[in-house]
C-alpha cells in the first residue's frame, strides 16, 4: 500500500500505450456503457465483439427510450445467441426506471444507481467510473485475481472474510483522480498479464509492486461449483406443407424464445436420432439429442405453446442458440439433398 501512488502511475502509463480499443471505451454515454457491462456478464469480450452483439444491439435500440418501449420479440431477437436472457429483460427494466424515476437522465450517485433494477455493486461502480469518471470500487473476476496476487493473499477469496479483504484493498488502491483509466487498466491487466494461467509476470507493468512469488497458486477459492450433466431430447417434426413444429418457451430461463419441442425419452422410444449437440448453461452441461419423428407409424400433435412455423419465418424468430444451430444444419441438409 505504501507504493500505491507509483502503482497507479505505472498502471496508467502502461494502459496509455497498450490499452485495447473497445467501442465502449470510446463513449461516456451511460446507456451504451450499461449495455456493454450487462453483455459482458458471463460472456467473453471476444464473443460480444467478434460476433457483433454489441453494435447490433445498439443499432436496434440506440437509447433508453427505444429499449424501454421494446417488445419481447424484437428485444430477444437482438440478444439472440448471448444467452442468459434474464439480463436483457432486466436491462429493459433499468431503462424504464431511468425514464420514469430520473427524467431520462442516469443518476451518478452510488445509492441512486444501486436502486435501479438489476444494478448491483459492480455495475453501479462501472457506471460511476466509466460514464462519469467518478471514484468507484469495481471488483470482477480479473480484478479479484490481480489484487489477491498483488497482496499475496492466500486465504479464500470467496468467503465473507476474503471478500471483505479484497474489497477493502480494492478501495484503497483505486485512483480517485483517474477512475476511468485506472479501472479499465486494472481489468485489462487481468486479461493480459495476470491471467488465471500462463501469466506473464516478467512483462507485467506493475511487477515491482507485486508481493507474491507464487502467482500460479492464487487466488484461493473454497467453493467449487458442481457440474450437473443433463440429457435433453428434442423432436424434429415437419408437416405435409413443410412447416416445422416449434415450442414457444415459458418458464424463467428462456421465456419468449423458440426451440424444437422436447419430450421425455419414454414418450419417443426407438425414434431414430438425427444428431446431437452439446451446450452449457451456468453449471449445467447439456447433451441435446434430436429425434426424427417423420418416420412411418409416428405422429406427434402440437402440445401447449407449440405451433407450426414456416421455414421463411425462422430468420425473424428469436431461437435459443443450440436449437438455432440444429435447425439451420437440418434445413441446410434437407435443401441440399433436394438439389
Amino acid at each position: 500500500m505504501a507504493g500505491r501512488a507509483g502503482f497507479r502511475l505505472a498502471l496508467a502509463r502502461w494502459f496509455a500505450k497498450s490499452g485495447k480499443d473497445y467501442p465502449w471505451r470510446r463513449t461516456v454515454d451511460p446507456y451504451s456503457i450499461l449495455v456493454s457491462e450487462v453483455m459482458l456478464q458471463q460472456t467473453q469480450i471476444a464473443t460480444v465483439l467478434g460476433k457483433g452483439y454489441y453494435t447490433r444491439f445498439l443499432a436496434a435500440f440506440p437509447d433508453l427510450r427505444s429499449l424501454a418501449g421494446a417488445d419481447d420479440a424484437a428485444m430477444l431477437k437482438a440478444w439472440e445467441g448471448l444467452g442468459y436472457y434474464r439480463r436483457v429483460r432486466m436491462l429493459r427494466e433499468t431503462a424504464r426506471a431511468v425514464l420514469t424515476d430520473h427524467r431520462e437522465v442516469f443518476p451518478h450517485d452510488l445509492e441512486d444507481l444501486r436502486k435501479l433494477p438489476g444494478v448491483g455493486p459492480y455495475t453501479a461502480g462501472a457506471l460511476r467510473a466509466f460514464a462519469f469518471d467518478l471514484p468507484a470500487v469495481l471488483v470482477d473476476g480479473n480484478v479479484m485475481r490481480v489484487i489477491a496476487r498483488l497482496m499475496d493473499f492466500a486465504d479464500p477469496v470467496d468467503d465473507a472474510a476474503g471478500t471483505r479483504r479484497i474489497l477493502a484493498w480494492a478501495e484503497s488502491l483505486a485512483d480517485p483522480k483517474r477512475p476511468r483509466i485506472y479501472h479499465a487498466a486494472l481489468m485489462e491487466l487481468g486479461q493480459t498479464h495476470c491471467r488465471p494461467s500462463a501469466m506473464d509476470c516478467a512483462q507485467c507493468p506493475v511487477a515491482r509492486f507485486c508481493s507474491t512469488t507464487t502467482a500460479e497458486n492464487l487466488p484461493v477459492k473454497s467453493r467449487k461449483t458442481p457440474v450437473t450433466r443433463v440429457e435433453e431430447h428434442a423432436v424434429w417434426v415437419r408437416d405435409a406443407k413443410g412447416r416445422l413444429l416449434l415450442h414457444h418457451e415459458g418458464g424463467q430461463r428462456r421465456t419468449g424464445l423458440w426451440k424444437l419441442p422436447t419430450r421425455d425419452l419414454t414418450e419417443i422410444p426407438r425414434l431414430p436420432v438425427l444428431g446431437e449437440t452439446r451446450y452449457s448453461i451456468t453449471r449445467y452441461r447439456v447433451r441435446l439429442w434430436v429425434h426424427d419423428v417423420n418416420v412411418p407409424g409416428w405422429k406427434i400433435r402440437p402440445a401447449l405453446n407449440e405451433s407450426w412455423r414456416e421455414p421463411t419465418e425462422l430468420a425473424d424468430l428469436a431461437i435459443a442458440a443450440p436449437f438455432r444451430r440444429v435447425i439451420e444444419r437440418r434445413l441446410a441438409e434437407f435443401f441440399s439433398n433436394r438439389v
